[in-house]
């Protein structure tokens, strides 16, 4: 990546506009006008632009004020403004900044969690984690409150770490009365989203009832927010379709999806998450993960956490869970579905649930990614899935997308995830609001 530096900055490159000078004025050659640049204005050349939506710009220029994208296009159908800084970008790939449509950004260091850790900074911390990875964007669905609230609304064209979107604390309870009442206090802190779990973890919790979660649903429309819902049996998920739950927050993994349940989903026009990486999250670790030796993984991971992660006891506990076993065993279901869902033009949001311990943000985004073409989309369908559909299926407005008027989001990498997604993890440098995440450049 090659940048025109001046003396203003590593990035702030002075712009030479060429102003001819009267010869006969100045008896000699004309000497070029020196424009400063502007602040905030920037021009980023050469590159192959993934615009989001399954397109594609071959050595594409973008221009971008503020923090916004303001034109953007084949590079001889683009004049660069005279006073922007130029960022040569030739060879390189460029996709609109990832999002994560189920993360978490919570209280968990390590392996441990503790409401004590769910501060201002620590959600920074996460956020600047996610974003080094190339995810520029995270729906937290389930826990937080109003210190990440007031994270989020402290974004602006400085931003320097992921943006947050966020539900609050997961409704609970088996009074639809009381659970209402929680919707309206969770909504009161200014959330994004109302979250729900309709699960029975296998047999071993209780499930939210039908006459539960729909007045939750009902609770959370009336205050105008959408509600995530979590859940693993088909019937469960057919159920909260008709009581319009507006986004499947795991993959239906009991039983294979039928024509039913998608029939449903095509009605109501929502969006499906699959999250299969929080699958492998919980039998994975009954041995040692192949990508604890991959230098992507390597450059953001805790050694202790891995090694905590690497001790025989607790490989031995995983091996003899019940649970992780018949999560593995299902996991072939939960692809399938994922491939049934897409094949009937269902939009697909890109999801992992990171955020619990051993499920490493940032870095598992990218598992996902090559899970989903595993399971039969095509990279560049994983691309849109993973920005414009996970942006529109939560009504994220201007992201996910390279196009006039959405935000500046978008990373860069050194091969062409379109072509092989698992080009995912040759990132160079990662930029929010029009600035370079600071730690995400390979190239300095």
């Amino acid at each position: 990546m090659t940048r025109h530096d001046g003396p203003l900055g590593p990035i702030a490159a002075v712009a030479l506009a060429a102003v001819a000078l009267s010869a006969a004025a100045c008896g000699g050659p004309a000497e070029p006008e020196v424009v400063e640049p502007t602040p905030g204005l920037r021009a980023f050349t050469g590159a192959r632009l993934i615009t989001g939506d399954g397109g594609a710009i071959d050595n594409g220029t973008m221009v971008v004020r503020d923090g916004m994208i303001e034109t953007l296009g084949a590079a001889d159908a683009v004049e660069i403004p005279a006073d922007a800084a130029t960022i040569d970008l030739a060879g390189r790939t460029v996709t609109p900044g990832l999002i994560n449509a189920h993360g978490h950004v919570n209280n968990v260091r390590g392996l441990e969690s503790d409401p004590s850790f769910y501060t201002e900074a620590h959600i920074r911390h996460q956020l600047g984690l996610y974003a080094r990875y190339g995810v520029t964007t995270v729906a937290s669905l389930g826990g937080g409150g109003p210190e990440g609230v007031r994270v989020r609304d402290s974004e602006d064209a400085s931003l320097a770490h992921a943006r947050l979107r966020l539900s609050g604390p997961v409704i609970v309870g088996d009074d639809p009365d009381a659970a209402a009442a929680m919707v309206n206090e969770v909504a009161d802190m200014g959330v994004d989203f109302i979250k729900i779990r309709v699960d029975d973890n296998l047999g071993n919790s209780q499930k939210m009832t039908p006459a539960v979660y729909t007045a939750v649903i009902d609770a959370a429309h009336a205050r105008g927010l959408k509600l995530t819902s979590h859940l693993y049996y088909l019937d469960d998920a057919k159920g909260l379709l008709e009581a319009g739950t507006d986004f499947i927050a795991h993959s239906v993994r009991d039983v294979p999806v039928d024509d039913a349940f998608i029939s449903m989903m095509q009605e109501a026009g929502i969006c499906y998450c699959p999250t299969l990486m929080r699958e492998v999250s919980t039998y994975v670790y009954g041995e040692r993960p192949a990508w604890f030796a991959n230098p992507f993984f390597l450059r953001e991971a805790d050694v202790a956490v891995v090694a905590q992660l690497e001790d025989p006891a607790r490989m031995e506990g995983v091996r003899n869970s019940s649970s992780a076993q018949t999560y593995r065993e299902q996991m072939p279901t939960a692809m399938a579905n994922l491939k049934a869902v897409y094949d009937a033009g269902i939009p697909v949001a890109m999801g992992t649930d990171t955020g619990p311990a051993a499920r490493f943000q940032g870095y598992f985004e990218h598992g996902e990614l090559a899970l989903m073409a595993e399971s039969g989309m095509p990279s560049m369908d994983v691309i849109v899935a993973s920005t414009k559909n996970a942006a529109e299926c939560l009504g994220l407005e201007n992201l996910g997308m390279l196009a006039p008027g959405y935000h500046a989001d978008f990373v860069v990498y050194t091969a062409d995830p379109s072509v092989d997604v698992t080009n995912s993890t040759t990132i160079e440098s990662v930029w929010v609001a029009g600035h370079e995440v600071p730690g995400s450049s390979t190239s300095n």
